[in-house]
């Protein structure tokens, strides 16, 4: 089964291809772009289209790879053996299964997200190295091998805020979600708003395309925020019209705050408002 797109996600030919690949050849699929491009939803219509499970492990700066395997819990064992509970006898049960055991135990083959693995230590994605190579690992405690009888499909996010290690980007395959094109935008807001009025949703691509032109951006508006302000736009009955003002004074979009989400972008659209002003 190949992945085709779904009728809630528009997928765009070279990300269909790198979903297939990645299957085919049985890697972890490395998936990079700007925040808000849709690499975690990725995953969620991914597992929808081949009708799998998706088992998620949302990785942060405190978590480790030994986590996603599996973690002893000696505190509660010693609390137990302490209070002579007779389930000390039995290691087993003190150790908690992290995601990856959950995946590679699963009854159907899931879908397995690694969500932003470049927001932990830079170690973390070489301590999964052969964990996700041979898709087995030890568990010292019991002595036993954890082994998925059938390889899970791995996907992996990465906001590029660090390089990742070369070993591990040989392990995977990779693609680049690159910011949608105008005509792929109009698809994806259909997707999500199809009783949006043509001319109203022309003029708000129009803006928001001409803002993230804006020279010295912090952070430019990403698709889901895109989403966030037609949503209100609609919600709010906005015209074409209140969007294609060329007053000074409105110089920054209305209702910017579902588009702007730091105060330097604010106060860029307002220095460039008063030297309009003044030129004017």
């Amino acid at each position: 089964m190949s992945f085709t797109g779904t009728d809630t996600y528009v997928a765009t030919d070279d990300l269909m291809v790198a979903v297939n690949a990645a299957l085919a050849l049985e890697r972890p699929l490395l998936i990079k772009g700007e925040p808000g491009t849709g690499k975690t939803v990725l995953a969620w219509e991914v597992a929808k289209s081949l009708g799998r499970p998706l088992i998620s492990w949302h990785v942060k700066s405190t978590t480790k790879a030994q986590q996603g395997l599996y973690e002893y819990d000696a505190v509660a064992r010693l609390r137990d053996s302490q209070l002579g509970d007779p389930r000390v006898h039995d290691i087993g049960n003190y150790i908690i299964r992290g995601k990856l055991w959950e995946a590679f135990e699963a009854e159907q083959v899931p879908v397995l997200l690694i969500d932003e693995v470049d927001k932990a230590d830079i170690e973390f994605p070489n301590d999964l190295l052969l964990e996700l190579d041979r898709m087995e690992f030890h568990v010292y405690e019991t002595r036993q091998v954890v082994r998925a009888a059938r390889r899970p499909l791995v996907i992996i996010t990465s906001n590029n805020e660090k390089e990742l290690p070369d070993a591990f980007l040989r392990r995977c395959f990779f693609h680049y979600i690159r910011f949608p094109d105008r005509e792929t935008m109009q698809r994806i807001v259909a997707v999500h708003h199809p009783g949006i009025k043509p001319a109203l949703l022309h003029e708000a691509l129009t803006v928001f395309f001409e803002l993230r032109e804006v020279p010295g951006l912090k952070k430019k508006p990403s698709t889901s925020e895109l989403l966030d302000w037609i949503r209100l736009l609609v919600a709010e009955d906005l015209s074409p019209e209140d969007l294609r003002s060329k007053d000074a004074k409105t110089l920054i979009p209305r209702l910017h705050g579902a588009l702007l989400k730091n105060e330097q972008d604010v106060h860029l659209f307002e220095r460039l408002a008063f030297m309009n002003r003044r030129g004017g």
